[in-house]
């Protein structure tokens, strides 16, 4: 079997990331483990380059020129994210932080200890990724919260049979957009619908759809969302928060420090307008630039035609992993076909250690990750300790796939 006709060539965008070269010392990588870290096209790597090179200066405080270019060139691409993902308002509404974790954090510090006590409701899933978990953990043990959970249903989707019941009372429901460990796409518009009928806010954890598929967090309803730069073809040490202008304006400062005062005081100080009040401190400039230049290519490309090749991709890749090892291992994930489904494909071959399996692959240049994702409650629920885990993007192709398969072979070969 061979997947759809592409509407991406991967081979041509491979030549835009250099670690993914096919003259690379040691031979070409297989890298399948974009769910954990996506690579970084040159554009990406160039505006970096350009900005330390011709700009580097301290935005928001220099009034020389270089300065106020480097001013420019970080709310650029505050802008350019924030219409990534169709915020209403980028200027007031985007705050750049460290990462998706974060970015969650952000929200559970500030919103959360400012709005919730004891007896509160949040609202989470069994399939959450630690980042939008152990936040609330911690506040529940802080604050007397309740944690309630969306089960894990058949098929690997989330079970809403019962959501009226468990959102009953909620103030918050914090939910992934898709699953780093199943593949699945999870079905906003149902649980969006189910907490504004609640009265209750809607976080999402973007991670791992904004960098898949075209997101819209007006047409979506939710309050706010969270995703990170390194998953998306930009730099680690940059993360995004979205939320609702009004919002973000009635909750506190986060981090103290420089640039988020207005003004300071022996007694006292007075907060920073949005949305300079959460990004104490010197922020990380060139990695927004790097963002910025990431969501260009992005746009580039073509989110719907990204999207159109990972489900190409991804049902040729569970299909041939069927036909090969289907007698030896097992697929924890929503099947080839189904329409709400990512580029994660997690396994476990029989009678084989996950950690093992990726050792060997790593022998054929093939990059995959092994353990428990960050997601031990999920793993708990699949009855597994650990997954091997391969993950499809925008410069896979079929090729990557048949070395995968191939190189499973050598697996099963070696612990027979």
């Amino acid at each position: 079997m061979s997947a759809e006709p592409g509407t991406l060539d991967a081979v041509s965008l491979r030549a835009d990331f250099p670690l993914l070269s096919p003259d690379r010392p040691g031979g070409r990588l297989v890298y399948l483990d974009s769910a954990a870290s996506a690579q970084r096209p040159r554009a990406v790597l160039e505006a970096m380059d350009r900005y330390y090179e011709t700009t580097h200066a301290n935005v928001h405080r220099g009034v020389y020129a270089i300065a106020e270019e480097a001013t420019r060139l970080y709310e650029l691409a505050r802008d350019r994210v924030g219409r990534f993902v169709g915020a209403p308002h980028p200027a007031t509404e985007i705050v750049f932080t460290k990462n998706a974790t974060e970015s969650v954090n952000l929200v559970a510090y500030s919103w959360g200890r400012h709005e919730l006590r004891a007896g509160d409701v949040v609202v989470l899933s069994e399939i959450e990724h630690h980042a939008n978990l152990v936040p609330w953990l911690m506040l529940a043990d802080e604050r007397g919260i309740e944690l309630r959970y969306l089960p894990l249903g058949s098929g690997y989707e989330l079970d809403l049979s019962e959501i009226d019941r468990i959102l009953d009372g909620a103030r918050l429901v914090a939910i992934t957009g898709a699953s780093n460990v199943l593949g699945t796409v999870v079905d906003l518009a149902p649980v969006v619908d189910a907490a504004k009928a609640a009265g209750a806010l809607v976080l999402v954890d973007g991670a791992q759809l904004v960098p898949h598929r075209t997101v819209d967090v007006a047409a979506l309803g939710i309050d706010f969302l969270a995703f990170t730069g390194h998953k998306m073809l930009g730099p680690t040490g940059i993360g995004v928060l979205w939320a609702r202008e009004e919002i973000l304006d009635a909750m506190p400062p986060f981090l103290g420090g420089g640039e988020m005062i207005r003004d300071v005081r022996l007694d006292g100080f007075t907060a920073n307008e949005l949305p300079w009040k959460f990004e104490a401190g010197t922020p990380p400039i060139a990695e927004a630039i790097g963002l910025g230049a990431a969501v260009d290519y992005l746009r580039a490309v073509g989110l719907d035609r990204i999207h159109a090749h990972e489900s190409a991709l991804t049902a040729y890749a569970l299909d041939q992993i069927e036909s090969a090892h289907g007698d030896a291992l097992t697929v924890f994930g929503p099947t080839a076909r189904a329409p709400r489904r990512s580029g994660v494909i997690s396994f476990a071959v029989r009678d084989v250690h996950p950690h093992d399996v990726a050792q060997v692959l790593d022998t054929r240049n093939v990059c995959v990750r092994a353990g428990h994702h960050c997601a031990k409650p999920l793993m708990r629920c699949l009855g597994v300790p650990a997954t091997t885990r391969a993950s499809l993007y925008l410069y896979n192709d079929e090729t990557d796939v048949d070395v995968l398969v191939d190189a499973l072979g050598d697996v099963r070969r070696m612990f027979a």
